[in-house]
């Protein structure tokens, strides 16, 4: 059952009441919203707390300093600006993570979709949309490339007509997407420079890619100018990023800002603690350097 507004709003109420709103807030209507450091424009992936309605998640999101709701489809932008945030990396196809542009059968209809979704994206004033290379299907990586590049030329010359970043996401291909093309960072980048436009980049998921190759803050360092969106999670289990788990998020945030990146970093982590909501909550505190 969806957790409604009402409900989330009185879970805020009582982590103020536990102390775990010792920050400093500035009212907002009849609500209190607390102030973050401004080094990290924090967004929250929406499926892994659709537990809760939209609008509950995007009331209690706004609160705690967030300004974006992460994947949201065309029919869900309006919810999240209703409460003044954005949707920093939106949805543009539907055709999901294994019908992506590895497979030149895709191509035509992934064309149709960004096509459709770019002029509506642009109008509601979203700058990210993601996309996906798809399974290997066999491919080598040079051919896999070939085939995306080819693919992708005509999709990103529409997202540079509308002042879209068209970006791919970084996923592993040991534990959650089994056989996943891009799944490592050299070769997204090669794709990247292949494509040469400032309007396809990369969304670096920083539990994706500790799973495939480790040695995030040296890779985000190198790899700045090709990203242009992280995402966060726990690893091993991909749930809260707390001291459960091996990354230490806040060197990774510090690494993140000192590039000077000003996109958004997005919380995707699935929440293995009873209150959902406290689990945001501290991972906003955790990242809030």
């Amino acid at each position: 059952m969806k957790i409604t507004r009402k409900r989330a709003l009185k879970n805020l109420s009582g982590l103020a009441t536990l102390g775990l709103m010792g920050v400093p807030t500035v009212s907002s209507g009849n609500n209190e919203v607390q102030l973050l450091s401004q080094k990290i424009n924090h967004s929250v992936c929406e499926w892994c707390f659709n537990q809760f309605e939209l609008e509950a998640l995007c009331e209690f999101s706004k609160s705690i300093g967030i300004s974006s709701i992460d994947l949201l489809t065309e029919k869900q932008w309006s919810t999240a600006q209703k409460y003044d945030l954005t949707c920093a990396m939106a949805y543009g196809s539907q055709m999901g993570i294994i019908n992506g542009f590895s497979d030149p059968q895709n191509h035509k209809n992934l064309l149709k979709e960004y096509k459709a979704s770019f002029p509506k994206a642009a109008h509601a004033g979203l700058k990210n949309i993601i996309c996906f290379s798809g399974n290997r299907n066999g491919l080598s990586d040079s051919a896999g490339l070939e085939i995306c590049a080819k693919g992708l030329d005509p999709v990103v010359k529409l997202a540079e007509k509308h002042n879209i970043v068209l970006t791919m996401e970084l996923l592993n291909s040991k534990v959650d997407h089994e056989d996943y093309l891009c799944d490592h960072t050299k070769w997204g980048i090669a794709l990247v420079d292949k494509l040469g436009s400032a309007n396809f980049k990369l969304l670096y998921d920083i539990y994706h890619m500790q799973i495939m190759e480790g040695d995030v803050i040296a890779t985000i360092k190198k790899s700045k100018d090709y990203i242009s969106h992280y995402h966060t999670a726990g690893v091993p289990g991909r749930n809260e990023i707390d001291e459960t788990q091996e990354l230490y998020y806040p060197a990774i945030m510090k690494a993140i800002a000192d590039t000077g990146f000003t996109g958004h970093v997005a919380q995707e982590f699935i929440p293995k603690q009873q209150d959902a909501l406290a689990s945001l909550k501290k991972s906003i505190d955790i990242c809030n350097i």
